[in-house]
This record gives structure tokens, sequence and C-alpha cells, in this order.
């Protein structure tokens, strides 16, 4: 299929490279794919970045059937601009249709798709320190009928957003709050897929933790550590990295898979398995959790510097940024920036 493309006839002022909020201010065009049973993935459009006009029957309003996907473009010392392992969020895409009754899309052509919007709108890739141009590409469901089944057509979009850090707090540790009331996910449920229901669940847990001061949320199922927030989470215990195991209910976040490989690389001993809030607890009253930390796209590392769990608190090194921490995190931002050699083969350039 080729790309229609329609340019902006009224260009955007951009935005202060040094004051960016995180997806508040969006680009000069967006991606648009549609679907319809019998014919497929079909006219695949960037146009200007503006509303969509769609019927209050649209299935989507109702029933919630929508996936996405977060990914990042950087702007090297050069001026080149990289993507970070982007296929990887193809195939997940395609994972989380599959979970979701979603048609699969082409996982080559909505790369395609990605690099050619960012290379339009190529001047809205900050430079800043700590900046980068946000990604999101997304399906909803489009049927005008209010039936509970898969929908028969859909709408795949992509826009994009200069963004600052996600957390104002940056790479400093933030406190987190053990959740125990709600449930996020559970295996043989939708946790590992990037969909938009799972988002929705888990704001009332957010909202209560962050009326008693807390940046984030540490998931458990039972007694078993799940995510942080949108997360995936990492402990050192005893010189080892423990991170829980994808079982089905814990996204396989991208940037978890690559900090597994980093510290392979580096012979750090790293192991996916169940862990249990008891045993974390239990590690940090004995002295040998070391650190702790979060990862994910939008912040990429974000060190956990204490938890509250049923009003016992512990701090994690004491509060501070651990070293190992703090060498992913340059070591990740370094590759994705160009500012340190790509030994995975991860980046992609437009």
């Amino acid at each position: 299929m080729e790309i229609r493309i329609e340019k902006t006839k009224n260009p955007k002022a951009k935005p202060d490279e040094e004051n960016l909020a995180f997806g508040k201010i969006f680009t000069d065009h967006m991606f648009i794919m549609d679907y319809e049973e019998g014919k497929g993935w079909h006219d695949p459009r960037i146009v200007p970045f503006g509303p969509i006009e769609v019927l209050p029957s649209l299935s989507i309003f109702h029933y919630g059937q929508a996936v996405f996907e977060g990914m990042k473009a950087y702007k090297s010392p050069t001026g080149k601009i990289r993507l970070f392992r982007p296929e990887q969020n193809m195939k997940r895409l395609n994972r989380s249709n599959e979970r979701v009754c979603i048609p699969p899309i082409d996982e080559e052509f909505c790369l395609t798709a990605v690099k050619t919007l960012v290379d339009l709108d190529r001047d809205w890739v900050p430079k800043a320190e700590g900046t980068a141009l946000y990604i999101r590409p997304f399906i909803i469901a489009t049927d005008l009928v209010l039936k509970i089944k898969p929908s028969s057509s859909y709408k795949f979009m992509i826009i994009l957003s200069p963004v600052g850090a996600y957390y104002p707090q940056g790479i400093n540790p933030v406190d987190i709050y053990v959740e125990n009331q709600y449930v996020r996910a559970v295996p043989g449920g939708t946790g590992y897929a990037k969909t938009s229901a799972n988002y929705a669940a888990s704001m009332k847990a957010q909202a209560e933790a962050e009326e008693k001061g807390y940046v984030q949320v540490l998931w458990v199922n039972g007694e078993y550590v799940q995510e942080v927030g949108s997360m995936n989470v990492f402990f050192k215990i005893d010189g080892e990295v423990v991170t829980p195991e994808l079982d089905g209910s814990i996204l396989p976040g991208i940037t978890r898979d690559s900090v597994i490989k980093l510290l392979q690389s580096w012979d750090v001993p790293v192991v996916e398995r169940k862990l249990t809030i008891d045993e974390v607890f239990e590690a940090a009253r004995s002295g040998r959790l070391e650190e702790a930390f979060g990862t994910g796209t939008a912040a990429v590392i974000s060190p956990v510097g204490g938890l509250d769990w049923n009003g016992h608190l512990i701090k994690i090194n004491d509060g501070k940024t651990g070293e190992l921490s703090a060498k992913i995190y340059e070591n990740i931002t370094g590759i994705q920036t160009g500012e340190i050699e790509d030994p995975f083969g991860w980046i992609v350039e437009i």
C-alpha cells in the first residue's frame, strides 16, 4: 500500500524544549488507516493533526476494544533521528491485537508508517537533554452497533508528541505504595496485552496512592509482585537482579527486555522468577535489598526509594539512586541518543 500524504497548511509553533510536559503537545500531522471486514486494512494516509468525527454509537465508547503502543524518537548529537527497537513494538501490538480480537497489522508496513510520519515531522524531535518525540500508535473499534462482539471495522492511528521527563523527579527515586485491595491482572487475563481497559482499571488504586502522597503503585497478585504502575520492576538482592517472570499477567516490556540483555552483557546475575512481597520486605529488613527500579518507555528507569506495605515502610539504598540503576539509565539513554555505541543492533535511523 502507498501512504497518501496531505501536508498541513497551518504549521504550529514549536514548544520550548526546556519546559516540555509529557503528552500535552502534538505535532502537525497524524497517520490513519482503516479496516473493514472483507476488505482488510486499507487507505493509509497522513493528514494534518486534528479532530476525527465519530458517532456516539461507536463501539470503542461502549466496549473498550482498543490497544496501543508507546515508542520514542531521539535526536543524536549529529542530528540523526533514531528509533529504539521499534520492530518489538509492532510485534507486541499484534500480540495485544490477538488477545482482544483485533485483526493483525502488517508489522513491516506499520513500521514504515511510523518512520514516514516521524520523518515528515522531524523538526518536532527535540534535542534538549532528557527529551524525545513520543510516538503513540493505537487501534480503536469503530462498529456503529451496540452489541458485545468483536468489531467488524477499526481505525489505526499514530500521533506524535514532543515530551520531557515522564516523572517530575526524573531519575531521582520515588516512593511507592504497595496495593493490596485492588488487582491489576491475573494469569489468563489481559495483563500481558497493552489494551486500554487495563489502564482504566488501574486508576482507582493510583488515585488513592496519590492521596497518600505516593507517586506510584506496586501491584501484587495475592502475594506475588507484578508491576509498578505502568512499568516493570526489578530488585537487586544480594548482588542478583530479580524481576517477576512473565506469567501472562505482566506486560512484556521492551525496556524490561533491554535491561535484562544489558545486565547479561555485563555479567550481572539477573533472573526472572516469581517474587513475593514478603521476600522483598524480608530482604530489606536483613539489609540484602540493595536497589529497586521500574523500567518503561516513558521514564526509561525510575529508581524506587521506598515502599509502603500495610503501613510498614522501608527505605531502599537510603532513598538514593543506586549505582546499578544509574548505570543502566546512562547506557540505555546513551544508546538511544547515539552518545554510546549500540552493540545490540537496537537502533533504527530515519
